[in-house]
């Protein structure tokens, strides 16, 4: 079998991924800020790392999956007494519905599932042993903040230099701090904030910055140096910069080996935005498709894509899903377990070590799709139903999924059609986009075209 092979943010490469404890794998992934309904950009993050946590454990490691919840911050306090309830009231109530979302979709549940509230003392002592390097200091306002400059490394993940940010790029304005890129690491208390959103420190009353929330989370759980360290590609910079900035000033040596950032999210190729009237939650979608569905849709893009959102997509999504069930429905797997040595689950398990990548995985469950409705197999059957169960995919019974309005997707195309995507996979694949190859090559696979690539570097196609 291939080796796993992850692309490092930090080194900007796909390198070989290797453990610091042989055998165990130690991941935290930033999570959600619990003050509204999980929007589509949550699901498609979270799916993101419930695959690399799927993937993990079916290679055999032993996963410690840390999620954290932020349940304090100053959206949250805003909508909290906008809304007349306690900060604990707010947050209890959409960590459920969040609960309640996640399990929909088919997302494990996390090892752990840390709320910042209850992590405050492990962040003050963080923050103490960044005042006692230098690093910090108490502003004349009270808050207390990172002095950005006196970490000669600061830059490295988001490859942002100071020249850079100090023109004014996404820089936190305070007149209290010594240098307009310093940013807060705890914040003294107003009069007009909620008292359960103060706690005693040697700085006086107040609570913590978001970055170093997380900082102090995950080492308290996960030790001062782990292996992965996720999320969304928006929060590469500030937030992860800053976590490094924090984390490895405070311990004096680099705390996470592999950085990890999913792509961003459009809505029909437009950002999506409440502003734009494009912002969907996970339960507005539910409410017009299968959750599986909408988890199918997500993993035919590579994770570090952009992922573009549409009514058309989900549609193409539903039918492509509805004939690799229709491939069970006609032959019935056999109960015999998954042979991970057989050709597709050696293809299968290439696609997914080369930095998780779904679009071919999927691809291969097409093909193989294919394979058992020309041989009417019961063991390739059981291949499809036992591959595809590793993306958290084809777990119910074929009627189940077929009585519940999935229609047959195995739709005529034209040549024409065919032959344009075609074109578009060669310039994709000349561009060295294998991500949008790929996702080609699946998407025709799901409308029942076969491609297959010659030596002299033309493709040929045939409806299978």
């Amino acid at each position: 079998m291939s080796v796993l092979k992850i692309y490092n943010t930090l080194a900007r490469e796909k390198q070989n991924f290797s453990p610091i404890t042989p055998g165990k794998v130690r991941m935290y992934v930033c999570g959600i800020t619990t003050y509204d309904y999980c929007h589509l950009g949550h699901a498609r993050m979270m799916m993101a790392f419930d695959v690399v946590y799927r993937w993990l454990q079916a290679s055999g490691y032993d996963v410690t999956y840390v999620r954290n919840i932020t349940d304090i911050d100053d959206k949250i306090i805003k909508r909290a007494v906008e809304n007349g309830e306690t900060i604990s009231q707010l947050t209890t109530r959409f960590i459920r519905y969040m609960d309640e979302d996640t399990q929909a979709l088919g997302i494990l549940p996390q090892t752990i599932a840390p709320r910042a509230t209850e992590y405050v003392p492990q962040m003050l002592a963080m923050i103490e042993q960044l005042e006692q390097r230098g690093l910090a200091y108490q502003a004349e306002d009270g808050d207390v903040n990172f002095a950005v400059r006196e970490f000669p490394d600061y830059g490295k993940l988001s490859g942002k230099s100071l020249d850079d940010l100090q023109a004014g790029e996404r820089v936190e304005v305070n007149t209290g701090k010594r240098d307009p890129l310093d940013f807060v690491l705890w914040k003294a208390s107003k009069e007009s904030e909620p008292e359960e959103v103060k706690w005693p420190s040697k700085w006086g009353s107040g609570r913590p910055g978001w970055h170093i929330e997380c900082s102090a989370m995950s080492c308290a759980l996960l030790g001062e140096r782990f292996d992965i360290h996720g999320g969304g590609a928006d929060l590469q910079f500030p937030h992860h910069e800053n976590e490094i900035a924090q984390s490895e000033g405070a311990l004096q040596h680099p705390f996470v080996n592999y950085w990890l950032h999913n792509g961003f999210l459009r809505v029909d190729n437009e950002k999506m935005s409440k502003s734009l009237g494009n912002f969907f939650t996970i339960r507005d979608i539910l409410k017009s498709y299968d959750a599986e569905v909408v988890r199918f849709f997500i993993l035919r893009t590579h994770y570090r894509s952009p992922l573009n959102y549409s009514d058309a997509h989900l549609d193409d999504a539903k039918q492509a899903l509805t004939r690799l069930y229709t491939a069970l429905k006609e032959v019935a797997p056999d109960a015999s377990p998954l042979d991970r040595n057989e050709d597709y689950a050696l293809r299968f398990a290439d696609a997914m070590n080369d930095d998780f990548n779904t679009p071919l995985a999927v691809a291969v469950l097409f093909e193989l799709a294919n394979e058992v409705n020309r041989s009417k197999s019961a063991a390739q059957a059981r291949q499809l139903k036992g591959l595809a169960g590793i993306l958290g995919l084809l777990e119910r019974a074929p009627q189940q999924f077929l009585q519940a309005g999935a229609h047959d997707a195995a739709d005529a195309v034209d040549e024409a059609f065919v032959l344009a995507q075609i074109a578009a996979r060669a310039a994709a694949k000349k561009s060295k986009n294998f991500a949008e190859a790929d996702k080609i090559r699946g998407d025709l696979s799901a409308r029942g075209v076969v491609l297959e690539d010659k030596p002299d570097g033309s493709t040929e196609w045939r409806r299978a």
